[in-house]
């Protein structure tokens, strides 16, 4: 039958990369469906990605058909169940790649290290290496919290435009943790160019009183990606943080590079 051959020649070319199209081709559609929110519709695909319609209609159903996206009621697309299983787990790979850095952090400053993502408006903690010191901060593993009361949230967001900025936060809102958690968007954003100055985030008793927290990106992580210290506010003082934020940084740069070679290698 002339379709069924001509979608099966359409999926064996070869792409630029020595990859197969269709599937790179099918990737990038949900990655574009992730940057616009979760849900689009066809034309919008069609502007963004370049490709016709038949194509991203016919990549559409296949994902639709594996469970990876599913189809509105208003016929626009969404990211499907299926990619939460695919989500979790690839977190939980990139927090154990993670550890043996977040370690040297805590061999390095005497305080707990952690690694954040940004999934979605939320900050999701995916690893975690807690201190020697018998008081010491604890996060643990998938706990959830919002961006604007937290350390990783700042390092995270701090080269998100403005207007995305604002956006996420009027769908989190802004509740204080404490009486020191910034509670509006003007605050926030000037937070986060102090942010971009600095080249490291502070949440100073924001998130909870008593404790501090300095943390950095993860440059070129293949995800939205932050690892941080934390510790009581006596132990993690501007005389700690100048020393602490050089060895943040380096293990950053490392952990970047280390992932980076994982993806080469994949």
């Amino acid at each position: 039958m002339p379709t069924s051959s001509a979608n099966a020649t359409d999926a064996a070319k070869t792409a630029p990369s020595g990859g197969v199209q269709s599937l790179e081709r099918a990737f990038d559609l949900l990655e574009r469906m992730a940057d616009a929110g979760g849900e689009v519709g066809l034309s919008e695909l069609s502007a963004s990605s370049g490709l016709p319609l038949p194509t991203i209609h016919r990549l559409m159903r296949t994902l639709v058909a594996c469970g990876y996206v599913r189809q509105q009621p208003n016929r626009r697309y969404a990211l499907g169940p299926r990619l939460i299983r695919l989500g979790e787990s690839a977190a939980r790979l990139l927090g154990t790649w993670a550890r043996p850095y977040l370690a040297r952090l805590v061999e390095e400053t005497g305080e707990t290290a952690n690694m954040a993502l940004l999934d979605g408006d939320e900050i999701v903690y995916v690893a975690q290496v807690p201190s020697k010191h018998s008081m010491r901060m604890f996060t643990e593993v998938g706990r959830r919290v919002l961006p604007h009361s937290t350390g990783v949230g700042k390092a995270l967001l701090a080269h998100t435009p403005p207007d995305e900025v604002r956006a996420l936060l009027a769908r989190t809102g802004m509740p204080a943790a404490t009486e020191k958690t910034i509670t509006t968007p003007e605050g926030f954003l000037d937070a986060l160019e102090q942010v971009r100055r600095a080249g490291y985030a502070v949440d100073d008793n924001e998130q909870e009183i008593g404790v501090r927290c300095l943390a950095v990106p993860v440059p070129n992580s293949p995800t939205a990606a932050a690892i941080s210290i934390s510790g009581p506010a006596g132990r993690v003082t501007e005389a700690a943080t100048e020393k602490i934020v050089p060895i943040l940084q380096e293990v950053a740069q490392d952990l970047s590079a280390a992932l980076a070679s994982t993806s080469a290698q994949g």
